[in-house]
């Protein structure tokens, strides 16, 4: 800095007006970064190096390919687990694993955190008007209609139909028919976060449309729907990451690259949904109890069925899918855990199949009709009040979901300007940023230990001292601290549901296989709309010996 000023005072002269001028620009960005670095060694915020104009647009570019650890790591240097990222062509944007903070963003001052238009507008040309992208009066209209879907008759109801006839006539016999003996080496490889995948979107589309796809038939063709709307989340999500927001939004305009590509996807999306609700209208006038005829029944506009509709079909499709594939990784690398799981399982099984064996009613019985007199004591028997009977299998997915959530963040934008709990400073038309997959890796959440896979975290201490035979969950877990399900006002509607699908896929699965991955390597965490494992997550099926289930195949109708 005293080199230049010398320089500027001995050589008026010489130097050109323009030279002055250049020399002027870089004692100010000289100056501008000491000062600001000089303030950032005396805040409670560890925010990445920050430079005039560009801002720490160097430092996000060299990043992108690993955001998530970029963040993490920026958030455990930080005394208050908050940081400020500010780079040219995005909003300035707070990132936070403070539990405080969540608080205060999702129920405390929800008011001032909407979604905000800067986050509309990114995935507005999917999802429309639907529920997860709009705030306010239509948001609130929305939320209320949806909730009647979610009663406990109705998750009963989930559990003894939708549940029952996809797993146990089309899950297990796909794993069935690739399933090995542990001494043989010649097996299949199968894919099951793709058949994860197909699964939850045969069960979504059947709760949401009515509507049955057929993913899981291997006669049938991938559905070009549930292939849109892949296409169509992940373009989606690369918008959020863009280093410069501009560069998307020129390709939208201009109708080029991947923009053309969304475009396209969502066209199919919009145009197989908008069949689907003309069908239902000239079949029925919307008479069902999936969501798609009760939207129709109450007269709702053609547009609004179908954001919503494709709402509720992207929450419910990746989320539990991508919770049950990084389950399944996980237990296979701790075996242990999967032993005490799998005893969890066969006991719940057990009981739940002696009780119905003494104690059917005539509409268990038709449940069960799909089984021979012989077999209808092994055919999988879990109903709803059995899955909330199972802490260990609960605990598992609770762990898994702390290191893998199913939305690595979630933004709000702020309207006016504020303050979060631990100080920092929020101005209007911030982008704020709650971070499930930082907070699962926080040292000051978790301890030293929260790297590791433990499900017995999530247990009473007094409980675990006796080898988890009386195994008690935790109930001082804050929601948070564990936001996955989100929390307050806006708190997943459908959290109980995808817990009960979950914990009957993984018990039903458990009970008959082993699953082991091919790769030996730990898979990759790639954070779109919805988390998802690269490249796959290629596995060996394994019988279990003495499994408690028989499942039964059935083919699907003519569409």
């Amino acid at each position: 800095m005293l080199f230049l000023l010398l320089l500027l005072d001995t050589t008026p002269l010489v130097l050109s007006f323009g030279s002055l001028v250049v020399l002027y620009f870089i004692i100010s960005y000289v100056f501008f970064y000491l000062f600001l670095n000089t303030n950032k060694s005396n805040s409670s915020i560890h925010s990445p190096p920050s430079y005039p104009i560009l801002g720490c647009l160097t430092s996000f570019y060299n990043n992108r390919f690993r955001l998530l650890n970029w963040y993490t790591d920026l958030l455990a240097e930080s005394p208050s687990q908050t940081t400020v990222i500010k780079r040219l062509g995005a909003r300035r944007t707070i990132v936070t694993a403070n539990p405080d903070n969540v608080e205060y963003i999702l129920k405390t001052n929800f008011s001032n955190f909407p979604k905000g238009r800067p986050f509309t507008e990114i995935l507005g040309d999917l999802l429309g008007n639907g529920i997860f992208n709009v705030d306010g009066e239509q948001w609130r209209a929305q939320r209320k209609f949806a909730s009647h879907g979610f009663t406990t008759k109705s998750l009963r109801g989930f559990v003894g139909k939708t549940l029952e006839e996809e797993v146990n006539e089309r899950l297990l016999p796909i794993l069935s028919e690739s399933a090995t003996d542990d001494d043989d080496r010649n097996y299949n490889n199968v894919d099951l976060q793709d058949l994860l995948k197909r699964f939850a979107f045969d069960v979504v589309c059947k709760v949401s449309l009515g509507f049955d796809p057929c993913c899981l038939d291997p006669s049938m063709p991938v559905s070009p729907l549930a292939r849109a709307f892949d296409v169509a989340s992940e373009i989606s999500a690369r918008r959020g990451a863009a280093p410069v927001a501009l560069a998307w939004k020129m390709k939208r305009a201009l109708g080029v690259g991947s923009e053309r590509v969304l475009r396209k996807a969502i066209e199919h999306v919009h145009e197989c949904v908008d069949e689907m609700i003309e069908q239902k209208s000239k079949r029925n006038g919307g008479g069902g109890d999936d969501l798609l005829s009760r939207l129709i029944s109450e007269g709702h506009e053609k547009e609004m069925i179908r954001d919503m509709v494709i709402s509720f079909i992207m929450a419910g499709r990746d989320t539990t899918s991508a919770v049950m594939t990084w389950l399944f990784w996980l237990l296979s690398q701790h075996t242990h855990v999967e032993e005490q799981l799998v005893n969890e399982i066969k006991t719940t099984l057990t009981t739940t199949n002696n009780t119905n064996n003494y104690s059917s009613t005539i509409d268990e019985q038709d449940i069960y009709s799909t089984c021979s007199a012989d077999d209808h004591h092994h055919h999988t028997a879990l109903n709803y009040d059995a899955l909330k009977e199972m802490p260990m299998l609960h605990a598992c997915l609770c762990e898994s979901m702390r290191l893998y959530p199913p939305v690595a963040w979630d933004s709000k934008h702020a309207i006016v300007d504020d303050k979060l709990p631990d100080g920092t400073p929020v101005k209007s038309g911030d982008r704020v940023t709650y971070f499930p997959y930082g907070m699962g890796r926080m040292e000051a959440l978790w301890g030293k230990d929260r790297l590791e896979f433990k499900p017995d975290r999530w247990f009473m201490e007094a409980a675990a001292e006796h080898g988890g035979e009386a195994m008690v969950m935790r109930n001082d877990v804050s929601a948070y601290k564990f936001p996955v399900f989100q929390a307050g006002p806006r708190v997943c509607l459908g959290k109980e549901m995808a817990l009960v699908q979950m914990k009957y896929v993984v018990a039903a699965v458990l009970d008959r296989f082993q699953i082991r991955p091919v790769r030996p390597e730990e898979p990759v965490f790639v954070p779109f709309l919805t988390a998802h494992m690269a490249g796959g997550f290629n596995v060996r099926i394994q019988r279990r010996a003495a499994a408690t289930t028989t499942a039964t195949t059935t083919t699907c109708p003519s569409t």
